[in-house]
């Protein structure tokens, strides 16, 4: 089973908040109540499509600009993270200034509740700005264990 992690203004997986509080975030993100939804949502993460076939979810993100050691990729208790660290450069000459800055520095992250994976055949590979993550999916019966971090290749 797969499930999108909701998220707080913050950028940060809700991971174990209140349904309610889930329920109220999600109905005023919605662009009529919020025009500036879309605006926010370009500087707090990442794309990313999640894809499943009979054998296993094919997660691609979309990470344009970063170097593979920025990215950890971790399946932790049913949960897959992606976090990328970008760091910004912030030096400015004397008499020069921004016109526009729409870049920005920090951590981004994304999280997915999915619960049928084998951890020893979860595969990331990053090119050219796309990380693509292939999930082997097992039984639901099978035990899944503590956090592993996955290799980029």
């Amino acid at each position: 089973m797969f499930g999108l992690v909701p998220f707080n203004f913050g950028g940060k997986a809700a991971k174990g908040k209140d349904p309610w509080d889930r329920f109220t975030e999600a109905f005023f993100d919605q662009p009529l109540l919020n025009p500036l939804q879309k605006v926010s949502a370009a500087f707090s993460s990442f794309k990313v499509d999640v894809k499943e076939t009979a054998e296993a979810y094919q997660v691609t993100a979309e990470l344009p600009g970063f170097n593979k050691e920025d990215i950890t990729v971790s399946y932790e208790q049913k949960y897959l993270t992606i976090a990328a660290i970008h760091d910004e450069e912030n030096e400015i000459e004397e008499g020069e200034k921004y016109i526009c800055r729409e870049r920005h520095s920090g951590k981004m992250e994304r999280s997915f509740y999915i619960d049928d994976v084998e951890e020893d055949h979860i595969r990331a590979e990053f090119k050219e700005g796309i990380l693509k993550i292939s999930l082997k999916k097992i039984f639901a019966d099978k035990i899944i264990g503590p956090q592993k971090t996955i290799k980029i290749e």
